[in-house]
């Protein structure tokens, strides 16, 4: 599905990859339906966008269901329609073991990375059936299809997030809508912060900005993803790292999952 002229709904858009994805699908002509849990992120991206009416701004929780359900109403008095969703609107765990994980911050990312896609997707996909052409694009992540230790209850978000579209993708195939799967590596963005987890291992900044600079940015990840999007892929790989491991994990999965571990255990130093 081409971007341009259509209406897109971003969530997560007050910073990182989903401002990112805002301003790009901008820039390559489509209305954007900003959606983010906070008011002054958001301001802060239509700020940036100086997009006009072709932007608009929505703070809500995704995990609250009814509130999801009243979105496309305010979407379409806002841009007369909607063609596409993107949810991108996700948080990660504190870097530490299953066993030492508190079980309500296991349930709070498995609220925000699974129930709030399937919130959005339950919401809008009526109304995206009635399009001539539509799109669902759902974030999952590296670490939903390769075991991360400190993030397995995220991946199993992740995965779970994945399968869903997978799904989707099955039950939607003899129609107008189609599906996308993300799959984003390392990419710089403020998750740790906005999810309120210290960095690994108690990194500090210069340990973090060095890191940050091995990782893809959020405006190369956003034109990946518009692009996997526009062409149609059910699977968008975002990243070398992401290709290289996706593959890895299909050849050789219990090799791929040794690498990963050992580069945990030198990140997390344990």
């Amino acid at each position: 599905m081409q971007v341009a002229g259509r209406v897109v709904v971003v969530t997560g858009a007050g910073s990182g990859m989903g401002r990112a994805l805002a301003l790009e699908l901008l820039r390559r002509g489509a209305q954007v339906a900003a959606v983010d849990l906070r008011a002054e992120p958001l301001a802060e991206t239509a700020a940036l966008a100086a997009a006009g009416p072709r932007l608009s701004t929505h703070v809500l929780d995704i995990t609250d269901q009814p509130a999801v359900a009243a979105l496309p109403d305010a979407v379409i008095a806002a841009h007369g329609v909607v063609d596409a969703i993107v949810n991108n609107a996700g948080i990660i765990q504190p870097f530490v073991t299953i066993e030492d994980l508190d079980e309500a911050v296991m349930a709070r990312v498995m609220d925000v990375n699974f129930w709030g896609t399937v919130h959005m997707v339950k919401a809008f996909l009526p109304h995206l059936r009635r399009r001539p052409e539509a799109h669902i694009a759902n974030v999952s992540s590296m670490g939903g299809f390769l075991p991360v230790p400190g993030q397995v209850a995220y991946g199993a978000s992740k995965a779970a997030v994945k399968l869903l579209t997978e799904g989707l993708y099955a039950e939607l195939l003899d129609t107008g809508v189609g599906v996308s799967v993300i799959m984003p590596g390392a990419v710089a963005t403020n998750i740790t912060g906005n999810s309120g987890v210290a960095a690994p291992g108690g990194m500090d900044a210069a340990a973090a900005q060095a890191a940050a600079a091995r990782t893809l940015s959020a405006d190369a990840a956003a034109r990946i993803m518009v692009d996997g999007i526009e062409r149609d892929r059910l699977h968008i790989y975002v990243g070398r790292d992401s290709q290289l491991m996706g593959a890895a994990v299909r050849l050789a999965p219990k090799r791929a999952t040794h690498l990963i571990q050992s580069k945990m255990k030198d990140l997390l130093g344990s």
